[in-house]
This record gives C-alpha cells, structure tokens and sequence, in this order.
C-alpha cells in the first residue's frame, strides 16, 4: 500500500510541474540536490538535542514565468533528534545518551519567488513517508557502561506532514545552494494510548546541487 502511495504521490508531483510548464510555455529543468540536515523533535519533547543527517534527492523546477517557479522534490531525508539525561535509581546515577533516527522519504512541492535573477524565497507543503526508526542508546554509571539498538517504528506514524519554508541563490546557471526549514505539522507519536503526547519533526537543511 505505501508504495502505491508513494508511486502515485511522485506522478502527481511531476505530472503537475509538466502540465504547468505547457501551459505557461516556462522551462522545466531536473536537477539533483543534497546536503545537511540539523534534525529535532518539538512538542512536548524534553532533554532534547539536534541530531546531525544528511539529505540527497531529485527535483523538477518548472519555471511559470521570470519570478514564479513550481518545484517538487525528491528526498531521502534522515531526521530525529538525541537525548541526553541522568537518572538516579537510589543507588547510582545512570547517564543516558539515546539517538532517535527516522528516515523518511519526503516530497515536498515548493513554490519559489525569485526576488533578483539569482536569489529565491521558497514556501510549500511536504508530505513524508516514514522509511527506519531506530533508537539508539549508550548507558553509562559507576556499575559500568551498556549500549544498543532498538526497532521503534511501531511506535512512530508512517506518514508526516510538514510546511517548508527557504531561501535559496544560484551561483551559476547550473549550480546552487539553499538553506530551508522544515516545521512539522502533524504529530508523530504513535505509542497507542499516550494520545496526550505531541511530538513534531523539526529539520533544519543546508543543500547544494545541480540543475541539468
């Protein structure tokens, strides 16, 4: 079924960048794109710290006119956040380290307003679907040190919402960089009765890339 979903969510994506361009007589170009993600989670989260990803993907920049631009993208995106705590038992003082890692397959449609030739302001929705979610954590105390691995995908939704909002500059006719900002919109927590519990992906992404 998330395949479906996904299939049908990227034809819809690049079928509506094509449509647009034939109708406005613009430019479509691909491109692909990557970089760094400073990922958290927001909400009710507490003890948090940013966790460091990376982003790599494809897009389609359908130019509607001088200033408009549709593009939808592409991406494989690793989010989370860590955790860092101490907890005392009435014995000793446990210190714990634990790393959050979601990676998601994002597609978000971004709307670009270019202000001069090279400089764009981009705003637009994102859908995610949600690939891992693995915890990570190392425990450390006077009785000595233990780590490991869990799979919690379980308790993690498998759809994401988000609304992006950037900047980006292009530095030749062929390469580019941008800084954007992703803001959760839906929350994540999926540990059945615990509905009270808000949690938010927040990602904040630093790309460069090439248009072809």
């Amino acid at each position: 079924m998330k395949r479906i979903i996904l299939t049908v969510a990227a034809i819809f994506a690049f079928g509506f960048a094509n449509a647009q361009d034939k109708q406005s007589g613009g430019k479509i170009r691909f491109g692909m794109k990557g970089g760094m993600n400073v990922a958290t989670l927001t909400g009710d989260e507490e003890d948090t710290k940013s966790l460091i990803g990376v982003h790599v993907g494809g897009f389609v920049e359908c130019r509607v006119n001088d200033k408009f631009a549709i593009q939808p993208e592409l991406l494989f995106s690793m989010q989370g956040t860590k955790y860092e705590y101490s907890e005392f038992d009435g014995f000793d003082t446990y210190d714990v380290e634990e790393k959050l890692k979601l990676n998601y397959l994002n597609i978000p449609i971004m709307v670009k307003y270019y202000a001069t030739e090279k400089f764009n302001i981009e705003a637009g929705p994102q859908v995610g679907f949600l690939l891992s979610a693995k915890d990570e954590y190392d425990v450390s105390s006077s009785f000595g040190s233990a780590s490991g691995e869990e799979n919690v995908k379980d308790f993690v939704k498998s759809v994401d919402f988000g609304l992006n909002l950037g900047v980006g500059f292009d530095f030749t006719d062929n390469i580019f960089a941008g800084a954007r900002y992703n803001f959760g919109l839906s929350n994540i927590n999926d540990y059945g009765d615990d509905d009270d519990f808000k949690s938010y992906n927040g990602v904040f992404s630093l790309s460069a890339g090439y248009k072809f």
